[in-house]
């Protein structure tokens, strides 16, 4: 059967010789047609039409279908000690303009978190996930004044600074890209549990994510930065032509970075890549990954590409009001679990959620 040419780019041969340094984590695809039957069977309601509980029935076969790894046939679905993993870090092309917010947001922040006053800090508290924030690349220092404990851990694996301007030069070497994605799995190495939640904050990071996806799979960039896009109201008009024109610039300037690692170390951020490491790592381990808003599924389109079987474990949680993510998800053929038009970034839209993979647990173990 053709590909549709829609979804070509994705599924095409977009592929580079890895740096031998890169030490890619094995995943198995977890494809098992006897347990969706199973699991379809558990959840059939007497007096009911087939598939009566529409979408919940998907999201609990994948669920079933990461825990159940081959015999003992599916028992259960339990959930243990879930992590929000937020990873931090600034861009150099935010220096162009591309952002409604100075490049000292990222670190405010961060610090707001650190805090434990951000929105993702209420939700972490509210379902019970250990929050852990990472510095992959935040331009200042990051830390509390003085001799102030931290309620929430701070791990420092940053790369650099901040990335350079793309507009100039790749956003990092490939040496850090590679880095990145090591850092990106000690830190889930280093965790409990078998889900894990991940977000990001960084100033100019939608702009890493819309040059990714329009790379990526051939999306106009005009459609993938939405810069057009009615409720931006935090940019005013005479700015949004300026912000495509800057990322056309970068576009044609690492116009042979096709495949996914190249373009990810000519146009993404440190925490992005920190995030496709931390999603192969988690993937590797079977956990559930909950991916949030549009730079984080930037970061999953990237992971598919270096490994397509990370798919099988990826819950996209939301769909945010930035038109890319939207185009994102349809190549990606996913269907997130909520639209809140939310904006916060941070794992929040991956916590609100949360409940969701909750109830499917509750139908298949009652």
């Amino acid at each position: 059967m053709p590909v549709d040419p829609v979804f070509e780019p994705l599924n095409g041969l977009r592929r580079a010789v890895l740096p031998a340094t890169l030490k890619l984590p094995t995943v198995s695809p977890t494809a098992d047609l006897l347990l969706d039957a199973a699991v379809a069977r558990r959840l059939s309601l007497a007096g009911f039409p087939a598939h009566a509980l529409g979408r919940l029935e998907a999201l609990a076969s994948q669920l079933a279908r990461v825990q159940n790894a081959g015999p003992p046939r599916f028992d259960r679905l339990a959930f243990d000690a879930p992590q929000v993993v937020v990873f931090a870090a600034d861009h150099g092309i935010a220096g162009e303009g591309v952002s409604a917010f100075p490049l000292e947001m990222t670190l405010q922040r961060v610090l707001q978190m650190l805090q434990g006053r951000a929105p993702v800090n209420a939700l972490a508290a509210l379902h019970g996930f250990d929050l852990t924030v990472v510095d992959a690349g935040v331009a200042s220092p990051v830390g509390l004044p003085g001799d102030t404990p931290a309620p929430v851990p701070l791990v420092v694996r940053k790369i650099g600074h901040g990335t350079r301007n793309m507009v100039l030069s790749p956003a990092m070497s490939m040496t850090q890209a590679v880095a990145a994605l090591h850092a990106g799995m000690d830190v889930v190495r280093a965790l409990p549990g078998n889900v894990l939640a991940v977000g990001d904050v960084g100033v100019g990071s939608t702009s890493c994510a819309a040059l990714l996806l329009s790379r990526l799979c051939g999306v106009p960039l005009a459609d993938a930065c939405g810069h057009d896009h009615p409720q931006d109201s935090d940019m005013d008009l005479c700015q949004r032509p300026t912000k495509l024109d800057t990322l056309l610039v970068a576009a044609a300037r690492h116009h042979r970075a096709v495949a996914p690692l190249d373009a990810l170390a000519a146009m993404g951020g440190f925490e992005i890549a920190m995030m496709v490491g931390a999603m192969l790592q988690a993937a590797s381990e079977r956990r559930v990954v909950l991916v949030d808003g549009f730079v984080a599924s930037a970061a999953a389109l990237v992971a598919r590409g270096l490994c397509p079987a990370v798919a099988d474990y990826l819950v996209f949680g939301h769909r945010s009001t930035e038109p890319g993510h939207r185009l994102l998800l349809i190549h990606l053929q996913t269907q997130p679990l909520l639209d809140l038009e939310l904006r916060v970034g941070q794992g929040a839209g991956a916590l609100l959620a949360w409940p969701l993979l909750q109830a499917a647990q509750r139908l298949l173990t009652h």
